[in-house]
């Protein structure tokens, strides 16, 4: 480690610490050529996980775009920040344990189409139908009948 001070790279660890969780290390380091301490951090670089879109290309998982598309779909709809955080969560979980670290557009679409239907069917509906782009309206009563035919579930006091 180069110091900061005298550029040398003569030096030691004074000290370490986990920082953040674990995920990061901090060190003391003292130059053996100057007498200076200073700071280092650690941390695991990690592999950017990467989604691919339905043309084709590549971007960087970005967790706000899916949030953002729920809350357009759940507007005036009994859904809460904790439905929508769940939802999220489970996602990031999702592509985090993928070792190719991709994934395409229409496996994230998908898994939260599912969770929507499970929690609010209006949502679900308005989700669906931005995702995959319904063309006119035969295809939205389409969605609609099949929502019909499923059976509906029990409540629970």
């Amino acid at each position: 480690m180069k110091c900061p001070y005298c550029s040398s790279t003569d030096g030691r660890v004074v000290d370490s610490r986990e920082s953040k969780g674990g995920e990061v290390i901090r060190r003391r380091r003292e130059c053996l050529a100057c007498g200076r301490r200073f700071t280092s951090y650690e941390k695991i670089e990690e592999v950017p996980i990467m989604v691919i879109k339905k043309d084709g290309t590549r971007e960087i998982f970005n967790p706000n775009k899916i949030v953002q598309g729920i809350l357009k779909a759940i507007e005036k709809r009994p859904v809460t920040r904790v439905d929508i955080e769940k939802i999220v969560e489970d996602i990031e979980q999702m592509v985090q344990q993928n070792p190719d670290r991709e994934y395409q557009t229409t496996e994230i679409g998908n898994y939260v189409m599912d969770s929507l239907k499970n929690l609010d069917k209006v949502a679900y509906v308005r989700f669906a139908s931005v995702y995959r782009e319904f063309k006119d309206i035969s295809e939205f009563i389409s969605e609609l009948q099949d929502l019909l035919k499923e059976p509906k579930k029990k409540e629970v006091d």
